[in-house]
Formats: structure tokens, C-alpha cells, sequence
């Protein structure tokens, strides 16, 4: 059912112009126990928790957008509760009941998860050791550690965020992933100079590097989940965006079409791999094309 579903979504989509998201990004909440440099979803003041209810309307939503696939986000989703005693796994039962095929929590792991009821879990990982405190905070790497070792998820991947502190540190964190029994594997992106991050933007010479690094990686078979064609596109900024495959909902109930950098005026400096992946899709190309299958259907 989700070949037929996905097959027809991706005719409509290239050959008859069909503008309609196949997957979700919610933002479950924006409540979280990390502050790390580069976000800017997190709020100290003030955090909002979404009601059951709420998502559950998103949700809905969503899913009549035509959209299958959900990833529940925050902050960190994994501190999501409500009045009633409900908890992440509850949310992630409701997008099933609705009818999404798979969903994906993204979690900063600082919280234990073994019993995790997602078809796949990311796990942010920027780095090893201080690396990864660098940016997140200290002691946050060694929790990641421990969680991910006591998860025992069978689709648990990374996904690693390159940045202008981090990116010397690419080539080590795949050999990590690719080390460990417990991650599947890892995706890599660039980071986004939303306002007040523009610091961490990794300027275009040393992406081009980590880039051909990373390719590399991949072709000697490292875990890497980006495609080779995807990551190509990413060395520049020359290519068509179809941004418009994934729709976001943000903490505050804001219903976007496509990503939030259009509206913040970064999609020139785009560092989220996803919109070079779904331009290879639509360019026909194989490696890209069994990627996405793998990420989304693969999850049976």
C-alpha cells in the first residue's frame, strides 16, 4: 500500500504539477532541556506545550493535506505531556489511528527512550565528546551515549548538523555511527543561518570539502543516508526547491506550505539536504530514488 500510495503521489506530483505535501514536520512543543547555539525553535520564556486535542486537530489536518508521513518535533517531543497522563507514545499511537504510515520522533536524547513506540527515531548528534557539548551543551554527549545504547530501536539513526564549529568533525562522527550497534545510520546537513545563528553558517569552500568528504564515506560504505546525487546538489544553491514535499506546523499552531527559512529569507544558504534529495527525486535519479524508499517505506 505505500509503493501504490507513494507511486501515485510522485505521478501527480512531477507529471500533473500537484502541489501536495507528502510528509509533516509537527512541532509537538518548543519546551526543551537543552539551549543549543544554533536553534531557534527553543523558548526558555514561556514554553508551549501543545494539548492532546490540539494535536490531534493538526494531525488531522495534515493527513486530509494528503500528507503520510509525520515527524514530531520540538523543543524535545520527548518531555511532551498533558493533564491526563499522556505521553509521546500516545501521540505517536493517534497519528496511527489516523491513518499516517510511519512516524518519526527527533529527539536531542537526553532522556531515556527505551519504549519507544515510532517507526524510526533521528537522534541529533553533532559531534563526539566536547564537540557535541560544544554546541549543546556539557555533559550531553555522554547522555546521548548511554540513551542510545539502552534504546534498542531497530530504526534509530543520527543525524548531524555541520556547522563552522563542528565540521572538521564529520569524517569521525560517521566512522562513530558506523562503529556503533545501535544507530542505523546517519544523515548529514549544513546548518541554516536563521537570525541570531548566522555564526555557525559554514561558509561554501569548506562545505564543498566536508561534502566530497562525505561522499567519499558513503561510496567506501559508511552508513551515510543522503544520497550521492542529493549531496552534489547541496556543494551550491543552483537548483530547483520543492520545498513544498514537507508542510510544517509550528508551536504556535502556524500552518506553513512549505519551510519557515522561505519566510525568514535563508533558502539561498539552505543547508537542510532534504531539498537536494527531493530535487534528485524528481530528476529521476536512481541513487535518491532507492534512498527515499528506504527512509520511507522501509519502515515495515
Amino acid at each position: 500500500m505505500k509503493f501504490l500510495t507513494l507511486g501515485a503521489w510522485f505521478f501527480r506530483a512531477r507529471f500533473l504539477g500537484r502541489k501536495a505535501p507528502l510528509q509533516t514536520v509537527l512541532f509537538i512543543n518548543n519546551k526543551c532541556n537543552l539551549a543549543c547555539l544554533h536553534c531557534n525553535i527553543y523558548r526558555k520564556d514561556s514554553p508551549v506545550t501543545k494539548s492532546f486535542e490540539t494535536i490531534g486537530e493538526e494531525l488531522s489536518y495534515a493527513f486530509s493535506l494528503g500528507s503520510r508521513f509525520v515527524d514530531l518535533e520540538g523543543g524535545e517531543p520527548t518531555l511532551w505531556r498533558d493533564g491526563s497522563g499522556r505521553g509521546l507514545n500516545d501521540v505517536i499511537d493517534l497519528a496511527k489511528k489516523i491513518g499516517f504510515y510511519s512516524v518519526t520522533v527527533t529527539t536531542n536524547a537526553q532522556l531515556p527512550f527505551p519504549d519507544c513506540r515510532a517507526d524510526s527515531i533521528w537522534v541529533s548528534l553533532d559531534g563526539l565528546g566536547r564537540c557535541h557539548d560544544q554546541i549543546r551543551g556539557e555533559g550531553a554527549f555522554a547522555k546521548l551515549a548511554q540513551n542510545v545504547k539502552t534504546c534498542g530501536h531497530k530504526r534509530l539513526s543520527a543525524n548531524m548538523v555541520v556547522n563552522s564549529l563542528n565540521y572538521e568533525s564529520v569524517a569521525e562522527t560517521i566512522e562513530f555511527v558506523a562503529d556503533s550497534p545501535h544507530i542505523k545510520s546517519i544523515s548529514i546537513n549544513f546548518h541554516t543561518p536563521f537570525p541570531g545563528t548566522e555564526e555557525l553558517f559554514l561558509d561554501w569552500e569548506n562545505r564543498r570539502r566536508v561534502i566530497d568528504i562525505v561522499i567519499d564515506l558513503k561510496k567506501r560504505g559508511r552508513p551515510v543516508m543522503n544520497s550521492v546525487s542529493g549531496l552534489k546538489l547541496m556543494r551550491g544553491a543552483d537548483y530547483a526547491r520543492r520545498c513544498w514535499v514537507t508542510n510544517f506546523i509550528m508551536p504556535d499552531g502556524e500552518r506553513l506550505d512549505e519551510c519557515q527559512g522561505k519566510a525568514a529569507g535563508v533558502c539561498d544558504s539552505c543547508g537542510f539536504c532534504m531539498a537536494g534529495e527531493m530535487n534528485s527525486v524528481f530528476s529521476f535519479k536512481p541513487d535518491t530514488i532507492l534512498a527515499g524508499l528506504n527512509l520511507r517505506a522501509g519502515s515495515d
